[in-house]
Formats: C-alpha cells, structure tokens, sequence
C-alpha cells in the first residue's frame, strides 16, 4: 500500500520548487524575486543572498529598491549587483540601492516563454519521477504478496488521478507566470 501524505507531499515539495524557481523570470513588473537570490560577496569573501542581507522594495511596478541592514556594505552589494547581471543596473542614493527594470522587447519575452516552457517540462519531469519511485514501491509490494491485485490496481489509479492533479497545479501555475510575461 502507498502512504500518498508521502506522495502528495513529495510533490507539493517539488510545485514549491517550481514556483521558487520561476519567480526570478522576468515579467515586465517589478517583483523581490527577481533580485532575492542574488548571491553577492560581502564581508571579504562571504558570499550571501540579497534576501539575507537587507529589504527589498517595490516603490512602483517598473522599479526596485534595497536597503541594507549594514550601511558599510552599500557599495560591495551594489557591484555585487552589477556582477550578477540581473539586468538592472543599480544606483546608490544615500542608504538605498534604486534600480529600474528597462522595457521587455518583444523577443526577450519569447526567450523568458520558452525559459518557462523548458522549466515546466524539468518539473513534469520531476513529478513523473516520483510517481515512477513510488510505483516501483507499490509493484515490489505486490511480487511479496503483501497487496493483492485489486490494492494494487486501486492505488496504482490513485497514484496516476494525483499525478495528474500536480502536474494540472504546475501547468497552472506556468499558465499565470506566461500571462505576466506576455504582459
């Protein structure tokens, strides 16, 4: 028998991963998660997430602001930025970092689709993956006799109906973030 909290789980786990993981596509609209991982090198060699090391603020849909929690590390966080290449180019304006994000071409909104596209298809992947772990489980139960075939048959269904519920959440999920790309 399948324990599913351990499947749904499983894949809750990996839908979170997903939406993590695009959050840092570009949208048109200014968001924290295009800049919250940044890893910049602080500290003489330290390297943190911007997350880590200050605030991050939308004053407006087109820019981002930071502010550090220690004002001596304004300018290594700055060149930190440019270094990363997020595609906004960061100004130091007293005891905030501004930045502005340029207009999304028409192509490079094609380019972040298709970015997508490819990250949906690593977390079906990744979704599928799990079903076949567990299914493995369930196909060993049933050579040691401990399911009988109608158990396996009944979970090997339920198995595929929750399969197919996150990859339906993943496929949502993907279908908002194209929706704010396209803009």
């Amino acid at each position: 028998m399948i324990n599913f909290a351990d499947v749904k789980n499983r894949m809750d786990k990996i839908v979170a991963l997903f939406t993590n993981d695009i959050a840092s596509i570009r949208t048109g609209r200014a968001t924290p998660g295009l800049i919250e991982n940044v890893v910049v090198t602080v500290y003489g060699g330290q390297k943190m997430k911007l997350i880590e090391l200050g605030s991050i603020g939308v004053p407006d849909v087109r820019s981002l602001t930071f502010e550090p929690w220690d004002q001596a590390l304004i300018r290594e966080i700055s060149n930190g930025i440019v270094v990363a290449n997020v595609g906004m180019t960061p100004s130091v304006d007293g005891t905030i970092i501004r930045m502005s994000l340029p207009m999304l071409t028409v192509e490079q909104r094609e380019d972040y689709v298709k970015l997508l596209g490819r990250k949906l298809e690593g977390a079906r992947v990744m979704i599928r993956d799990a079903r076949a772990d567990f299914r493995n489980d369930l196909q060993k139960a049933k050579q040691d006799k401990s399911v009988s075939e109608d158990e396996f048959k009944r979970d090997e269904t339920e198995l595929q109906k929750t399969t197919d519920l996150y990859i339906g959440k993943l496929e949502e999920t993907a279908k908002k973030k194209e929706l704010e790309i396209r803009g």
